[in-house]
């Protein structure tokens, strides 16, 4: 493996899983061995262990959802040991390694708990709430044709970049899992922000704060209390500031809107 340390040692673990076949199904926690698992392993790849293992037996793999194995896409999302993405701050889960683990160690893995984000098998979670999300205002509307040069609409430096750490979200639920309410306002702010931050978003700036905050009232996710335990376990940093700008655009687009509800 490249980039491995010659020096260390394989470990045993213990696993805890959520084994769920359905979302109408009861699930349980099974516990499972794995062995000789190399300490340079990310975490995605033992649970690729203990699925090769599985099949060797006849035994159905564990579903778990993943995609780049970068901590670009956001489709890992497991509850490890209780802390969204594991105990590494600021790190996805295919990005935590299993050095992070000692031998011997019992691992508890969960998927994302939320009504919102109901579990589709296994550790694998239904998030397409956040989708619709998106679809209900998270972009801007603009003509098609040739892309417009880089540097046609001047935009202060400090606004670039705050525009670009709220478009760093990768959308992988973190904030809602990690909530007590499910509140899903860090991912909204998030995306509220990047746009609103800019001029190309200010044309329908009202209509899409109003718009994103119904979508996430009507998928069921909780309010916002303020705890902050969100930022703390969002992979990318995202600031809780973003949830005052939220706010802030909320009440203002509500103050010349017709819609009151």
């Amino acid at each position: 493996m490249a980039g491995s340390n010659p020096n260390a040692k394989p470990m045993n673990l213990t696993l805890k899983v959520w084994r769920q076949k359905n979302r109408a199904a009861a699930g349980q926690v099974v516990d499972y061995n794995v062995r000789d698992i190399s300490p340079d392993m990310s975490f995605l790849e033992m649970l690729d262990v203990l699925n090769e293992d599985l099949l060797r037996k006849g035994d159905d793999p564990v579903a778990f959802d993943h995609d780049c194995r970068e901590g670009i896409c956001g489709s890992c999302n497991l509850f490890i040991n209780g802390r969204a993405h594991g105990p590494e701050s600021g790190t996805t889960t295919c990005q935590l390694h299993m050095r992070k683990f000692s031998d011997g160690d019992t691992i508890v893995i969960e998927p994302w708990r939320a009504n919102s984000f109901p579990v589709n098998k296994d550790l694998s979670v239904d998030r397409s709430a956040f989708d619709r999300i998106i679809q209900a205002g998270g972009y801007v509307s603009v003509n098609t044709g040739g892309a417009p040069d880089g540097n046609e609409i001047p935009i202060p430096k400090e606004i670039a970049d705050r525009a670009f750490e709220a478009a760093t979200c990768i959308g992988c639920g973190a904030c809602v899992a990690a909530c007590k309410n499910a509140s899903a306002m860090l991912f909204v702010s998030a995306k509220v922000s990047q746009l609103a931050l800019l001029p190309q978003g200010h044309v329908e700036r009202a209509t899409r704060v109003e718009n994103m905050v119904a979508q996430m009232d009507i998928e069921g996710f909780g309010a916002c209390t303020n705890i902050g335990s969100c930022a703390a376990e969002c992979p990318v940093g995202i600031s809780l500031e973003n949830i005052a700008l939220l706010n802030r655009e909320f009440l203002t687009a509500k103050a010349s809107s017709n819609n009151l509800s």
